[in-house]
This record gives C-alpha cells, sequence and structure tokens, in this order.
C-alpha cells in the first residue's frame, strides 16, 4: 500500500498580494514545497488541487486569474510518482471528484493532506479521507488560516484558527506530522 501526498488549494490567493492572504504563506509554501521534493524523491503519488469559486460567490479564485492559479513552481510533474490535477468547487477535495477512485487505483491507504485553508477545505478534504478509511496525516507547519471574527462568538487569531481546526482533526481520527531535528519524521 502507498503513502499519498495531497496538496490542497496551493493557490496565489493565500499570498501577501491575493485575496484571502494567509499570514504564515511563505512559510506554509515552503514546508509545502519540501513534502512536494520528498514524495517526489520517493516516487509516491501526488494529487494537486485546485479550488474555483463559483460564479455567484466571492470575486476571489475565478479561474483564469493569478490568484486561482497554483502557487509558483506547484503542480502536476512527470518523471516521478502519478500526479495529477484536479479541480473543484466546494470545500472537500472529494467531493464531485474522482480523487478517491485515482488514489486507490494507485494502492494509497494513507494521505499526508497539506494546504489551504486549515479551517475550511484542507478540513473538509481530511475529513472526506476519514470517513472513506484512509488514514490521514496533517502538517501544522504545511497550512494557514486567517483571523476570523464574528459578533456573537467572538475572534479567534490566524494561529489560533489552523490550531484549532487541526486539534479537531486530530479527535476525528487524523495523525500530526512532526518533523524530528535530524531530518527524520514521525507521526503522532
Amino acid at each position: 500500500m502507498a503513502h499519498a501526498l495531497l496538496v490542497v488549494d496551493a493557490q496565489n490567493e493565500f499570498s501577501v498580494d491575493g485575496k484571502r492572504a494567509v499570514p504564515n504563506f511563505k512559510a506554509a509554501i515552503a514546508a509545502i514545497r519540501e513534502h512536494v521534493d520528498l514524495a517526489r524523491r520517493q516516487r509516491r503519488p501526488i494529487a494537486w488541487v485546485q479550488h474555483y469559486n463559483k460564479p455567484h460567490e466571492s470575486p476571489a479564485f475565478v479561474p483564469g486569474t493569478w490568484g486561482a492559479q497554483l502557487s509558483e513552481g506547484f503542480g502536476p510533474e512527470e518523471n516521478h510518482g502519478p500526479e495529477r490535477l484536479f479541480e473543484k468547487d466546494v470545500f472537500g477535495a472529494f467531493s464531485g471528484t474522482d480523487l478517491e477512485e485515482w488514489l486507490r487505483a494507485n494502492d494509497v491507504n494513507s494521505v499526508l493532506i497539506v494546504g489551504f485553508y486549515a479551517h475550511m477545505c484542507l478540513s473538509t478534504s481530511v475529513r472526506e479521507a476519514l470517513v472513506r478509511g484512509f488514514d490521514v496525516t496533517v502538517d501544522p507547519n504545511a497550512t494557514g488560516a486567517r483571523d476570523l471574527e464574528d459578533a456573537v462568538l467572538g475572534s479567534q487569531t490566524a494561529e489560533d484558527v489552523k490550531r484549532s481546526a487541526l486539534l479537531q482533526l486530530t479527535h476525528m481520527g487524523a495523525s500530526v506530522f512532526v518533523a524530528e531535528p535530524a531530518g527524520t519524521a514521525h507521526q503522532s
């Protein structure tokens, strides 16, 4: 059985110049890049997921715009393990795509899920993977969120939103990726 990397919505819209800026975008993209490079060296499957908003939704993630493009240097490449791009217009990477079938065709039973937002598309994709029986790991350094505020519920910083979303996912069965100083890694 194989272990795949699922890169959810690593798109320009989350950068400092995007319409949905994430405070830790540069650091998270660097961590995602490390996972991509390792998966390619190990010839593991990589599923790339790209989000587009529906026409009646916000002006972010509009097909054909800079913001909707994958971050620079990201996307499927040949001559590694199998890689494929999946496009979606909902929060979850498994909804309305054949991602599950592709993963199963590549004998995948576990996935490391990275990308954005921790509290929206990444979280939904993790939940979808868990209910489909995949073992799921998330890397807190390879995701991000934004500040949230509500008149009734109060507010949370982007870091608190990310931590809360990931904490909830661990209580649903996801594991946390922890990098070791010597370059090895383990899951909790």
